[in-house]
């Protein structure tokens, strides 16, 4: 329930109560990344700093920046129809 509180919150995905309430995605799966999901649900991942402290610390962090850059673009290159392209019918669990 946490998860998906938090994925609501994102605005990833909506809530409706009652018997035939539920989540649905409030955007096209092609429009939901990964990036947005781990912001939604556990933003500390793509947070991440290091010091520029001691004698190597500037190109340390210089690297890290450019990782840490590249690797977002990654994750919004990634989207949730991606994910499930080619996979068989949708499963639903009660």
């Amino acid at each position: 329930m946490q998860i998906l509180n938090d994925l609501r919150r994102g605005g990833l995905v909506e809530s409706a109560r009652g018997a035939a309430g539920g989540y649905l995605l409030a955007r096209l799966p092609d429009a939901v990344t990964l990036r947005d999901i781990i912001e939604a649900v556990e933003p500390a991942l793509l947070h991440r700093s290091v010091t520029s402290d001691g004698e190597s610390g500037a190109a340390i962090q210089a690297a890290w920046e450019r990782v840490s850059a590249d690797w977002h673009h990654l994750l919004a290159q990634v989207t949730l129809e991606n994910i499930s392209a080619g996979q068989g019918p949708p499963m639903f669990f009660i």
